[in-house]
């Protein structure tokens, strides 16, 4: 568990440098500070309004469970989609519990 946990964190910090190598090697005009590394991790490095907080912890009409981590590298949890498939998930064990004989 150790090791995966070490292999977790290097991911991370190799995908945090990738996207400051990424936006600091374009001219400085040309920066945005957020984009994706290897075309699929996301990163902003923007400072973050409500609305893009909103958006990614809170968004009850999407079905999105990971979305666009609003600061820094990686992904967010949509919290009303995750507590959609929780429950999901718990109404299916439980009626599965419920149904097995004795």
């Amino acid at each position: 568990m150790k090791d995966l946990v070490g292999l977790v964190r290097t991911a991370i910090w190799l995908a945090f440098f990738g996207a400051l190598y990424q936006e600091l090697k374009k001219p400085a005009e040309e920066r945005t500070w957020h984009g994706k590394v290897a075309g699929m991790v996301p990163y902003d490095f923007r400072v973050p309004d409500l609305q893009r907080i909103r958006d990614a912890y809170w968004d009850p009409k999407s079905d999105v469970l990971f979305t666009e981590k609003v600061v820094g590298v990686g992904w967010s949890v949509n919290l009303p989609v995750a507590f959609r498939k929780l429950s999901g998930i718990a109404r299916q064990y439980s009626s599965q519990i419920r149904s097995r004989p004795d």
